[in-house]
């Protein structure tokens, strides 16, 4: 009935998602000599404090940025550093300010969306029930007092943004805000100050070069050769602790990289840009190096050969990926599966639960060499607490989905295993799922939950085949007269849906239609016979090739 009330909204066509664009791995500094970490903390201390100087000029100039103010910048930090450290830390406060200026953005766009919903339930009457679609009044005459007050403090922090973004003005803190606020609040933390200061000047060093093509290695400034040696260019002031040649400081340890050190190994040999990052690990008291490059995309298989023999669709949940296996006429094939996770720990827990699901899914889809469909979810307007009231529970849940990290780090991980991942619209997915496949997928040995009916519904979207299973007879005839009432196959494919009486014996193709039945039909041939309570009978699912 919601559906005739109101018409769905438009739902864009399945694509087949890009590649990544680049790749980054990370090796640990084994080994570390007590010379080694005073230089490492001396050169990140330093080139953190230029770093925070250049974000406040950037920050300053706002909207009135140019090359000549960029250039004043970059040669002020060249006397204290040197030209390609200045380059890289210029380049960073740029990515920042960018970045920050996108946060602005959509945090205006969600203080919209708030007003909005504040504003559609104050103009309802107090107690008015909701529906699926748009939720209802408030529920007493405080809470709807109240929330006329939050509307006034929204429309101010709204007013106030745009004036900052009209002005070009961001807010950013080096080290993080969340970082920051823990100052003010040590014992929820579980911090002491001392552990607090310590990370976060960690959290605020600058130990990044990019990298050079045609230089040696592909980086002058932190330089690991392929025999694993690392060294940094000390910047001018610090030039004192060098330890070799040309102002430059060799660390005593050697590093290797397992994960695509062949890869690695060959850009540095032919001196291909490779950028290294240097960080330390407070809470383990370890030091890492990241080494990062970009790779031309990946050429992606036109959209009709990734659906050609079928494929898996996944569904997307707080806890578990749902993953179904679809034949090329958007049929389920054996049995369903789930890849649990549990994303309650801390970032680095998380991010292991996530890749290790991520990792069986792949494999399984490897076996059948199939490609894998999902849903391109983006929960950015629905996370709102004015959109979903008192579902606190409901807002934690698609709050904490990492919905843009798991489908980017799917898409990293099929591209080294060849996998094709096409995402497709998440509309009405999940509610006709449940609807048109739930039921008729269980059995006394299979309970099919929403979430499994949900993969079927977007691996047959992906595949080009309608989700619903049936539309609605005719208003004033009840036999197929109209016209065919299936959306599942069309009209010239063998096996569709028909008026058809039903045969005992084997459905299969095997055995022709006219052979001679084995046991009694259903219904007597007799008139005087049959049952008035007699209907007819038709399957549920569809018999295919």
């Amino acid at each position: 009935m919601a559906d005739q009330r109101r018409p769905l909204r438009p739902i864009g066509p399945p694509f087949v998602a890009l590649g990544p664009s680049g790749v980054a791995i990370r090796t640990r500094l084994k080994g570390l000599t007590a010379d080694d970490d005073k230089v490492l903390r001396a050169v990140g201390a330093h080139l953190g404090s230029l770093a925070s100087k250049d974000l406040k000029r950037r920050c300053a100039d706002g909207l009135e940025y140019s090359t000549q103010t960029w250039a004043a910048r970059k040669r002020e930090l060249t006397e204290e550093s040197s030209s390609r450290w200045a380059g890289s830390i210029t380049k960073a406060t740029h990515d920042q300010w960018a970045l920050s200026r996108r946060a602005q953005l959509a945090h205006i766009q969600g203080l919209e969306a708030g007003i909005r919903t504040v504003a559609h339930r104050l103009s309802l009457p107090v107690g008015e029930k909701g529906t699926k679609r748009a939720p209802g009044g408030y529920r007493t005459k405080q809470e709807w007092f109240v929330k006329t007050r939050r509307l006034h403090l929204l429309e101010d922090r709204l007013e106030r943004e745009r004036a900052d973004r009209d002005t070009g003005r961001v807010r950013v803190a080096r080290g993080g805000k969340k970082l920051a606020r823990n100052r003010h609040n040590l014992d929820a933390a579980q911090f002491t100050e001392d552990a607090w200061r310590q990370r976060w000047e960690a959290e605020r060093w600058f130990l990044a070069a990019d990298g050079e093509s045609g230089k040696r290695f592909g980086n002058e400034t932190i330089r690991v050769t392929p025999d694993g040696q690392v060294s940094i260019k000390l910047p001018a002031p610090l030039a004192h602790l060098a330890n070799a040649g040309h102002g430059r400081y060799v660390l005593i340890t050697t590093v290797q990289f397992p994960h695509r050190g062949d890869q690695w190994a060959d850009r540095v040999a032919a001196n291909r840009a490779v950028a290294y990052r240097i960080h330390l690990d407070v809470e383990r008291g370890r030091w890492y190096l990241t080494a990062s490059w970009t790779i031309p995309p990946v050429k992606t298989v036109p959209f009709t050969q990734a659906c050609a023999g079928g494929l898996i669709g996944v569904d997307t949940n707080a806890d578990h990926l749902a993953a179904w296996r679809l034949d090329a006429h958007g049929n389920p094939c054996g049995e369903p599966r789930r890849f649990f996770y549990d994303l309650s720990g801390n970032a680095q827990h998380r991010d292991a639960q996530v890749r290790h699901a991520l990792t069986r899914l792949l494999h399984w889809a490897k076996r059948y060499s199939l490609s894998i469909a999902v849903e391109d979810l983006d929960f950015g307007s629905e996370k709102t607490r004015e959109k979903h009231g008192r579902r606190k529970r409901f807002r934690k849940v698609i709050s904490g989905m990492p919905v843009a990290k798991l489908k980017a780090r799917l898409v990293s991980m099929a591209a080294e295993l060849a996998i094709t991942v096409v995402a497709v619209d998440p509309a009405y997915t999940s509610r006709w799922g449940a609807e048109h496949w739930q039921k008729p997928l269980a059995s006394k040995n299979r309970k099919t939950s929403r979430h499994d009916a949900a993969s079927v519904a977007i691996g047959r979207r992906a595949l080009g085949h309608g989700i619903r299973r049936r539309t609605a007879p005719p208003p004033d005839d009840q036999s197929d007269r109209r016209g065919h009432r299936t959306v599942q196959a069309g009209h010239g494919d063998r096996g569709r849906e028909e008026t058809r009486p039903r045969i005992p014996g084997p459905r299969t193709r095997c055995v022709p239609p006219d052979a001679e039945r084995t046991r009694a039909t259903r219904t007597p041939k007799t008139v005087r016979d049959v049952r008035s309570d007699q209907m007819w009978v038709q399957d549920s699912l569809l018999l295919t090739d």
